[in-house]
């Protein structure tokens, strides 16, 4: 690597002006790059609900209704004009309401109370409105300025207004809240006041660059928006860490700065290499999803690993060689303690603290495989907002459309008298159900039978009080289509927010053994490389592992609902991010132990790293919180969640676990080698002496 010091050395000034311009232009792409903040646009082309939304926009002008608008305290004929109103505000497509499915001429209290509860209860109505993708704040505000202020939103549309709003405030408020964290610990870590800001410098333009080339992907989530950048910097920092040290080791040296460089970049090269590749194929795995918002996050952390890696060995050398005079100018006393006893503490602990792993990782392996699981973007409606209100007085108002082939209206007669018979359904309105169809179509106005019937299909727009998701209503979506599926064998499409999240939820179940299996064998590989042996990889996969089944059994003793999205993208960041730990302190054992016995050589293994794992585990623990703290949307607070409690249970799983996991094998190690035995520098019968 001595060719690309050299390079470094001379065109450090030109190397620092290219890569502060390339960020500056990232910043210009990012904000030009589009936002998507709806989850079901990532639902696979091949899901059902995928193929019914195509099928719906293709054959009918009507949309589905993404958006439940309550206006209080009207009458019925107020409640009609306010209608209108609703119908005529901007980006509005169609308004469904009591009218559309009862003949309001007839009494309504001669009608049938579910029905008419559903739209019109105690003063208060009910509309079903669809309004334009990508218009949410736009619509409810058209909307709430018709209306007046009486008038309350909830559903996925007012879901996305409220991301829309606050997706972009909340990921600068979580780089915000990481910024100070990151630049106390990187004062704790370097020996000069100025050389954390260089250390920014170095964090903060890769992910401006990454922000920026996300404009080829077309547009990002909303959830990559708000976790990537934060988890780039964490697994990154690790990076710019054992190049400023190693650089620092020799200069004390004597070396000249340059000459220090150069060994620098030469002797860590490995260790960065390695670290960066079993992080970038934890993320490689989520390429793997067919939930295809796992491929717009890795596809955007993937770049993001390889621009922090590019920055660290080409843009940082150049950076610290341009202020090599600063930062000697600048040097302060070190902050962090000696951790060189710590091994012996740990060494008193660890019997009992293993005995007590071991008694609790089956149970906890278990339990995390008996999770409640949420696959939408929130888990509940908080009190007191609108959503909570309207949930209050109708109850939850959940429509789904299923599209049957047109033709048979006897047929279309007994299925919605048979929907109408599932629980949590309150309403089915079609053709059949609100003219008749004894009434020939040429009868009736185009506008009321293009509601129902295109060229093709007879649609039926179905009611329910069941939340999005859940038991209830998966159970729901399932009766739905073994309903249809009698009446119409494979010739039938539902689609609604039940049958999105149905579809979610059976795509991220088949995600979740593919990722897993793929993040496992790549992380294999990378570390049967590193340590030309088959049998050490195991360990420290086995470790990381049981940080893992800790962490995610934590919800289930506590009785709380898990994100899956968050727990699939979790467990391959936890394995790609940490192993790292597991790697530093294996290597270290080995050079140890070339030259004492097994438990001296873990002691002080155990005191060696400990300062440079508790580091790297504290920036990515505090940055994980720092995303639970700053977010409203529950799928980035479960992440940032996860990913914080899992950097704390894997470091400690690394510095108590592992090291018995390493003297339990030491016998069988030095037999596991691709390219025969190795001995420990001595011979092992001499060295147990």
């Amino acid at each position: 690597m001595a060719w690309l010091s050299d390079f470094i050395n001379r065109y450090k000034k030109m190397i620092i002006i290219l890569f502060v311009a390339a960020s500056a232009v990232g910043v210009v792409l990012f904000l030009c790059t589009p936002v998507n903040y709806n989850m079901m646009d990532y639902l696979p082309y091949k899901a059902n609900s995928t193929q019914a939304l195509k099928v719906m926009q293709e054959e009918f002008d009507q949309p589905l209704p993404n958006l439940n608008v309550m206006i209080e305290d009207v009458s019925l004929a107020e409640a009609l004009e306010d209608k209108e109103k609703i119908e005529a505000a901007d980006y509005v497509k169609e308004v469904l309401w009591l009218d559309d499915t009862i003949d309001l001429d007839i009494p309504i209290e001669i009608q049938d109370t579910d029905t008419v509860e559903t739209y019109y209860k105690d003063g208060n109505a009910l509309y079903m409105v669809s309004v334009e993708d990508g218009r949410e704040r736009a619509a409810i505000a058209s909307i709430k300025k018709a209306v007046g202020n009486n008038c309350k939103v909830s559903g996925s549309a007012a879901d996305q207004a409220i991301s829309q709003e606050l997706a972009v405030s909340e990921a600068m408020k979580a780089i915000i809240l990481i910024l100070p964290v990151t630049i106390l610990i990187l004062i704790l870590v370097t020996e000069s006041w100025i050389e954390p800001f260089f250390y920014l410098l170095n964090i903060g333009t890769p992910v401006l660059i990454s922000l920026g080339t996300n404009i080829f992907m077309g547009e990002i989530s909303f959830v990559t928006l708000a976790a990537a950048p934060v988890l780039q910097i964490a697994v990154s920092l690790d990076y710019a860490v054992f190049l400023s040290h190693s650089f620092s080791d020799y200069k004390r040296k004597g070396l000249k700065p340059a000459d220090a460089m150069k060994f620098a970049i030469t002797s860590s090269i490995n260790s960065i290499g390695a670290s960066m590749l079993t992080t970038l194929f934890g993320f490689v795995a989520l390429l793997f999803m067919q939930f295809r918002i796992g491929a717009d996050m890795g596809i955007s952390l993937v770049k993001g690993i390889l621009i922090s890696f590019l920055c660290v060995m080409v843009f940082f050398p150049a950076l610290l060689l341009q202020g090599n005079k600063l930062i000697e100018k600048t040097k302060h006393r070190p902050f962090i303690p000696d951790f060189r006893n710590i091994g012996k503490g740990i060494e008193k602990i660890r019997i009992p603290v293993t005995i007590l792993l071991f008694v609790i990782m089956i149970p906890a392996f278990l339990a995390q495989t008996h999770n409640q699981y949420f696959y939408g973007s929130s888990e509940k409606t908080e009190e007191g907002s609108e959503a909570w209100d309207i949930e209050q007085e109708f109850g939850t108002a959940n429509s789904s459309v299923l599209m049957v082939p047109k033709g048979e209206s006897n047929k279309e007669t007994l299925l919605c008298e048979e929907l109408k018979n599932i629980d949590h359904v309150t309403a089915v309105t079609s053709y059949a159900t609100m003219v008749s169809n004894k009434i020939p179509e040429v009868y009736l106005d185009k506008s009321v039978v293009d509601q129902f019937y295109s060229d093709n299909y007879a649609r039926i727009i179905i009611s329910a009080d069941c939340a999005y998701e859940g038991k209830d209503s998966f159970t729901m979506v399932e009766d739905i289509k073994n309903t249809a599926q009698q009446y119409y064998p494979d010739a039938y499409y539902l689609c609604g927010q039940s049958a999105n999240m149905y579809d979610i939820k059976e795509f991220s179940q088949q995600d979740n053994k593919v990722v897993t299996l793929i993040t496992v064998i790549c992380i294999y590989l990378v570390l049967l490389i590193m340590t030309k042996n088959w049998f050490t990889p195991f360990l420290l996969i086995l470790t990381i592992e049981c940080s893992i089944w800790l962490n995610m059994c934590i919800p289930y003793f506590m009785g709380d609902k898990l994100s899956y999205l968050g727990y699939l993208i979790v467990s391959t960041v936890q394995m790609g991010a940490t192993i790292d730990y597991a790697i530093l302190l294996t290597n270290t054992y080995n050079r140890n132990r070339m030259d004492m016995d097994k438990k001296t050589a873990v002691r002080k293994t155990l005191g060696d790293v400990f300062g440079s794992l508790l580091i790297s585990a504290a920036t990515l623990c505090l940055s994980g919180f720092c995303l639970n703290w700053s977010s409203s949307n529950t799928v980035v607070k479960v992440l940032g969640g996860l990913i914080g409690r899992g950097a704390i249970l894997a470091i400690c799983m690394v510095m108590l676990l592992l090291p018995v996991f390493l003297i339990l094998a030491d016998r069988i190690i030095p037999h596991t080698y691709l390219f025969g035995k190795r001995k420990h520098g001595k011979e092992l019968a001499k060295n147990e002496k």
